[in-house]
């Protein structure tokens, strides 16, 4: 199972936005409320950070989906849902996120480094926020919108100020750890090492530090071996050192043939330039400086043979060091060359002040309607597509089980002007309107859905324009139906009016009881 990942695929998504309340405050002797529905709390985001205790994305690469907490719905009585946790993803110092197609979206370099790497959505407003003058109680909430889900590509790259190249068993591994604190893997096999190790040396003053990198061979810029796996970990180096072997068994082998193939592996490994600082100097990977450490001469064939090279290698311009990591011989040497050149590359960024890009304000432009209009066309019929980030959050805001809450979406569409550039592009009523990109929402376009809504006396939850066609009685209708209701009331009093002239109508019985009762008394008198 392996213990070193340094490349791993990332799916990340944010939280989910909690959705609004739609809730009226109803109270003893308060019988006008208002509405009091909460507002729904934003979604976690993802968030990329550095950690110095973290040095392998392993954790990644067994688990490679992670997902932000949502954020939690509005209540009534104003209460507002819980924002969403933020999702905290520790990865090494030195670590490249980029998109699958290889841009680069942030170097992380340095301690505490951070990158939002997916944004959490954000909460629906609770129908005490969607309340206005003309629409005082909204019978419906906005929806939560989903978090930013994506894929990105976490690439680590080693931070050493000195990396170590060669062929495999050269004693790069045996070099690092007589000169640090280092304990790599030592074995007398080729590509022992299979993870780029670091160590950090002290040279008088200077501290700095050296990456063993796993051995080279003919053709590893293109892939052969481990070398092309793990060449990006030489890109942030300050300088190279060819760890060369004096000592080998190998016939056909020799420290200038050697130098050769990894001089030529170098030149064409392509140095990634996306990831280079903001004044956008790399400098590619063979000419950077170099030293050249002739290593195992604590052998008669080792050091014989260092001495036959020496020169040759002196006459190409190198700085040549005999030296033997099994007795430490020449290493210190080696260790205060090494430190001289890192101290120069650290002096050099200290004096050179950095190349600032300008920054550039773009205000959106006075015409610019936030949205543009795509003419398609699908089963020979045209249809329209809106592409834009407001009417594309919008329908994901919006509850279309709710007719109210599809009447306020058509209000935002057209006071956007969405409805008068689809007339400018041709559409006609019936036509196929599909927002975002995809699927999409689709409708009918119907010229009629225009703003207005908070002046429809339409009952709280519902809008008249979503109402069928044939439900809605015309202005004449209406006008006919209230002659007959007039027609009618005139027509029964008239027929009243009637009946009492006539003497139909009739006293009550509790009218004729107390008649009869007078008269009895009446009598009773008359006989006394």
């Amino acid at each position: 199972m392996a213990s070193f990942v340094d490349r791993v695929v990332l799916h990340v998504s944010g939280g989910t936005g909690g959705h609004g309340c739609v809730s009226v405050k109803r109270e003893k002797f308060k019988p006008l409320g208002g509405p009091d529905g909460g507002n729904g709390g934003d979604g976690g985001d993802v968030i990329l950070r550095v950690s110095d205790q973290t040095t392998t994305l392993l954790d990644y690469h067994h688990a490679p989906h992670r997902h932000a907490s949502n954020g939690g719905p509005g209540m009534g009585d104003w209460r507002n849902g819980k924002t969403g946790e933020t999702l905290i993803l520790n990865v090494p110092d030195g670590t490249v996120v980029k998109t699958k197609d290889g841009q680069v979206l942030a170097d992380l370099v340095g301690e505490g480094t951070e990158y939002i790497a997916s944004a959490g959505g954000q909460g629906g407003l609770g129908n005490s926020s969607l309340s206005s003058q003309k629409r005082k109680a909204p019978g419906f909430a906005l929806l939560g919108v989903p978090g930013e889900s994506r894929d990105v590509v976490l690439e680590l790259k080693s931070i050493a100020d000195i990396a170590l190249v060669g062929f495999p068993s050269a004693g790069k591994s045996s070099l690092i750890a007589a000169m640090s604190a280092a304990r790599p893997k030592i074995a007398d096999y080729p590509f022992t090492t299979l993870i780029p190790n670091l160590g950090v040396v002290e040279a008088g003053d200077v501290r700095f530090t050296i990456a063993d990198v796993p051995g080279l061979i003919e053709g590893a810029s293109e892939g052969k071996g481990l070398g092309h796996h793990f060449l990006r970990h030489v890109e942030r180096c300050a300088a190279l050192v060819h760890v060369l072997d004096c000592a080998t068994l190998e016939s056909d082998r020799d420290p200038l043939s050697d130098l050769a193939i990894i001089e030529q592996e170098l030149d064409r490994y392509a140095v990634d330039m996306s990831f280079a600082g903001v004044d956008g100097d790399v400098v590619p990977l063979n000419e950077r400086p170099k030293l050249v450490a002739l290593n195992k001469i604590d052998t008669s064939d080792g050091r014989d043979m260092a001495e036959f090279v020496r020169g040759d290698l002196e006459a190409r311009g190198y700085r040549v060091f005999e030296i033997s990591a099994a007795s430490h011989e020449g290493l210190r040497q080696l260790g205060f060359a090494m430190a001289e050149i890192v101290q120069n590359a650290r002096n050099e960024v200290k004096t050179t002040p950095p190349k600032v890009q300008p920054v550039v304000l773009r205000p959106r432009a006075v015409n610019e309607a936030g949205f543009r209009i795509r003419r398609e066309e699908k089963n020979l019929e045209p249809l329209f597509r809106v592409i834009g980030d407001k009417p594309e959050k919008w329908v994901l805001q919006t509850d279309f089980t709710n007719e109210e809450a599809i009447g306020y979406l058509a209000d935002r569409l057209a006071k956007l002007g969405v409805e008068t550039q689809l007339f400018k592009s041709g559409a006609k009523p019936g036509d196929t309107v599909v927002i975002g990109e995809g699927d999409g929402m689709v409708f009918d376009w119907e010229p009629t859905m225009m703003g207005g809504a908070e002046h429809l006396a339409s009952p709280r939850g519902t809008d008249l324009r979503i109402a069928e066609m044939g439900d809605r009685p015309t202005r004449a209708q209406k006008k006919e139906e209230q002659a007959e209701r007039s027609d009618a009331k005139a027509a029964g009093r008239a027929e009243l009016e009637a009946e009492r002239k006539a003497g139909i109508w009739t006293e009550s019985t509790s009218r004729k009881r107390k008649d009869v009762n007078m008269v009895r008394e009446s009598q009773l008198g008359d006989d006394d």
